[in-house]
This record gives C-alpha cells, structure tokens and sequence, in this order.
C-alpha cells in the first residue's frame, strides 16, 4: 500500500489508548516469556525460531490482503540492513536474559527512545531535538549509570563477583539491544522502507533475522530443542504469533493513522509492566537503588517523547 494513499495522521482517540496499552504490556511480558523457555530452547534457536515462525504468518496476512512482498522497489539494502540490525537486537536480548533479569533487561531494553531520538537528531531531516528530549536523554542515561552501579554493589566471594559480572554482562546486552532496535527504527524511517507496507517492512526484519539467528544457533552448537514442554510451546508461541506477528502488526497500523509522537509517549508503560511481570512470575527482587535508577530512565523517556509545541505535523513517509 502506497503511503501517499495512507489517511492523515490524527492524535490517538480512546480506542489507540487502549491499543498501546494494550501492546506495552505484551511487549513488558515478552522478557518473561523468553527467559522462562531458556533451559527448554537455548536462546539463539528460540530467537530465530521465533522470526522464522512470525515470518510465515507475516507472509500468509501479507497474501491473504493482496499486499506484494516481492516486488522490486529499490528497498533490498535498506531491507537487510534493518533486519540485520533486527537480528542483532534480539542476540542480545536472548542471550542477555541468560544472564540478567528480565526486570533489568526491560529497563535497558526501554533506553531505546533515547537512542532513537539521538539517532533521529542525526540521520533524520526534520527530526532535531528539542532541549526537553537532551534533558531527557541525560536523566535516563544518569538512571542508566545508577542501574549499573546497582549491578557493582554485589560482593563478597569469588562466585558472588563472578555472578555480578554475569549479571552486568547480561545488563549491557540489554542497552546494546536498546540501540540496535534505536537503529532499526531509524533505518526503517530514513530509507526507502518508509515507502513500503507495514507488512513488508516488518518481513524483510522476520526474514532476514530467522536466516541469521537460525544459522548463528547452528554455529554455536544450539541448534536443538532440550525438552519439548508445555511451558517452551507456550512461550514461543506468545512470541512468534502474539509479539512478533500480532503487535507489531498493530503497531504499524497505528502509526499509519495515529501521529508517532503522542504514541510513542505510552512506551514508558513497558518497563513498568516489565518490571511488574518479572516480580510476580518469576520471584524477581530489585534494590532500592535499582527502583530510583528505573524511575530516572522512565522519567528520560517521558521527557524525549514530549511532543512539541504548536500543530504537530508529521510527514506521512514516517514510520516507526
């Protein structure tokens, strides 16, 4: 579908607010998911299973709507640029969650707008930021620096640093996987791709990462499924249907219809449903100094998504 036949962009009504909410907690839920399939599918193979699966569906809509895929239209480059960055995301994620929480990683996976907000500043036309999203960038990096100075605080015995220098691991995946989705997005809205269907931006991502996950896993000896359980079937199923195909999905038909700026305010709801998930499911404990590191991230988040003042006019290429 042609961008240019594509309705204005308005502010979100009540049914868009509900819809964000709706997918900030799926996208919260998704670090639980994961981690809980860990010991059943090694994290590579579940990654790559997930976009090999998400891909499919996304081909079959795609299909059903008579919405091409393969058409040449000059956005291979972009296409596998972004998905390799895709790829790279989700390593870090997958393997992270080995290693961290999936409290902590939420809160680091979410530095992402202030990433992209950088990103955009730089790459984007029209997209320079304001200095209440520089404040914000510099209050969630501050949080940011107190969540890792939290991961320092552990010592004690030998195993007791080893374990912290795991977890910091696992915590710096989880910024790295922040700004390759940062940089994903900015690709996908800097390049031809935002010309094209939100089905097809979104299979070149699927695609391109199932291929590169599912051969990583072969090359690190995780090709395999330790044990088949109800637990695993579930998990990578939210994944792969719910988050990889359904919400994002969703999320690209809001963005073709509601401005990206006032949604984009909701996603410092993920974390926060992260968070919560990560406490109630998996018996996930956190400090003091890691909630007051988590309240500044979130507080940077809230202040780079501010929307400006005046009409906001987004030009109808953009997509997030």
């Amino acid at each position: 579908m042609s961008t240019a036949a594509l309705p204005a962009r308005r502010a979100p009504d009540s049914q868009a607010v509900l819809l964000m909410i709706a997918l900030c907690a799926i996208w919260g839920f998704q670090q639980v998911a994961i981690k809980s399939a860990n010991a059943s599918v090694p994290p590579v193979f579940q990654a790559g299973l997930r976009s090999a699966i998400a891909a499919l569906l996304v081909w079959g809509w795609a299909r059903a709507r008579g919405t091409p895929l393969f058409r040449a239209d000059g956005t291979l480059a972009a296409g596998l640029l972004a998905g390799g960055l895709f790829a790279a995301e989700f390593v870090c994620i997958f393997i992270g969650l080995a290693m961290t929480s999936a409290s902590r990683m939420a809160v680091f996976l979410y530095t992402a707008p202030c990433f992209m907000a950088l990103g955009l500043h730089w790459f984007t036309p029209g997209e320079r930021m304001r200095r209440a999203q520089w404040i914000g960038v510099t209050v969630a990096f501050l949080g940011m620096a107190l969540a890792f100075a939290d991961g320092f605080a552990h010592n004690g015995s030998s195993s007791g640093r080893h374990a912290m220098l795991v977890g910091l691991a696992g915590d710096a995946l989880g910024v790295l996987a922040g700004a390759m989705w940062a940089a994903t997005t900015v690709v996908v809205r800097s390049t031809p791709l935002a010309r094209v269907s939100a089905s097809k931006a979104l299979f070149y991502q699927l695609t391109v990462s199932a291929v590169v996950l599912l051969a990583l896993a072969a090359a690190l000896g995780q090709a395999e499924v330790r044990a088949v359980t109800p637990l695993a079937v579930m998990s990578l199923g939210y994944q792969a249907v719910v988050v990889a195909f359904v919400s994002y999905l969703t999320w690209f038909w809001l963005l073709t219809r509601y401005m990206a700026s006032r949604l984009s305010v909701f996603s410092f709801l993920t974390p926060l449903f992260g968070v919560t998930f990560g406490v109630l499911l998996l018996g996930e404990t956190f400090s003091s100094r890691f909630l007051a590191a988590a309240l500044l991230v979130l507080a940077g988040i809230a202040l780079v998504n501010v929307p400006a003042k005046g009409p906001a006019k987004e030009p109808m290429k953009r997509r997030a």
